[in-house]
């Protein structure tokens, strides 16, 4: 159960980065890491083309150093999702400190 709400958690998390700048999965791994949250590439990469496929997160391939790095960013469901889920995450917050 932990594991399923701290998913819930990271993809918030994933999609708050991008609705503020372009984001690409290694440099999430090290965010998200700083922030106790351990994943491997195989799982992050899933929820990052999950999140694509779902409409919150669109994609941009980028050649860095020869290496083609995938950029992601916010799209506007992404950021009205990530708008609603803050509202009820607060909801909650507020809830479970009384």
């Amino acid at each position: 159960m932990i594991r399923t709400f701290f998913l819930g958690f990271i993809r918030l998390h994933i999609v708050y980065h991008a609705s503020k700048e372009p984001i690409f999965g290694l440099d999430m791994l090290r965010e998200l890491a700083r922030h106790g949250y351990e994943l491997s590439p195989g799982t992050l990469y899933p929820i990052l083309h999950n999140l694509e496929k779902e409409g919150y997160l669109v994609s941009k391939s980028q050649i860095v150093n020869g290496k083609t790095r995938k950029y992601y960013q916010a799209t506007a469901s992404g950021k009205k999702a990530l708008s609603q889920a803050i509202v009820k995450a607060d909801e909650l917050m507020n809830e479970i400190k009384s």
